[in-house]
């Protein structure tokens, strides 16, 4: 009696977590094409002409259901013509990352809900058209959301409508960070 009803109480629970991985997982197909060709866009005035990005959507090795649902997603990318497209994180340098998360943070800005976003390393490598681009959408976040960059170009810099001067200062062998609010002049 009570085994059986747990049983079919198991049964009944996983068709139920099937049939809604088997939903999510076509949803995430479907988005998977649609978001890869917005991010590849959104990176070409970034510095990457020839990138391509493509959300790759797989099923778990083992057909088990996980936490994640029945996939294994990852961010493939490659910056550079005749590559093929290797996961983000493996192939990207610090500077990459950061232009492909401001990307995806302009690809996703009108679903995103983070209020504070932090750049970091954005401006590596880079200057002239790519850097105004990069200031641009920067400053474009900024309006309905907090931005904090890190940053060494006068290009990007100019765009931002605060600006906060950090350094550090060695005193009695220890090192102390100062943050200092810059005024229009300085």
């Amino acid at each position: 009696g009570a085994l059986a009803r747990a049983d079919d109480r198991v049964s009944k629970a996983e068709t139920t977590c099937l049939t809604a991985g088997r939903a999510l997982s076509r949803k995430r197909q479907a988005a998977a094409g649609e978001w890869s060709a917005s991010l590849t866009r959104e990176l070409r005035p970034l510095g990457f002409p020839h990138a391509r990005v493509a959300f790759e959507v797989r099923p778990v090795p083992d057909g088990r259901p996980t936490p994640q649902g029945l996939d294994d997603v990852s961010l493939e990318f490659t910056a550079n013509p005749g590559e093929p497209p290797r996961p983000l994180a493996k192939i990207a340098s610090g500077g990459e990352l950061s232009r492909v998360m401001l990307a995806l943070k302009c690809a996703l800005q009108a679903r995103d809900r983070v209020d504070l976003l932090v750049f970091d390393e954005v401006d590596s490598g880079i200057g002239g058209a790519v850097a105004q681009a990069v200031g641009e959408r920067l400053r474009g976040l900024a309006e309905h959301r907090q931005v904090i960059c890190v940053t060494h170009l006068p290009l990007i810099a100019a765009l931002a409508g605060h600006h906060l001067a950090v350094s550090k200062h060695v005193a009695g062998g220890r090192t102390t960070a100062h943050v200092t609010l810059l005024e229009h002049d300085e």
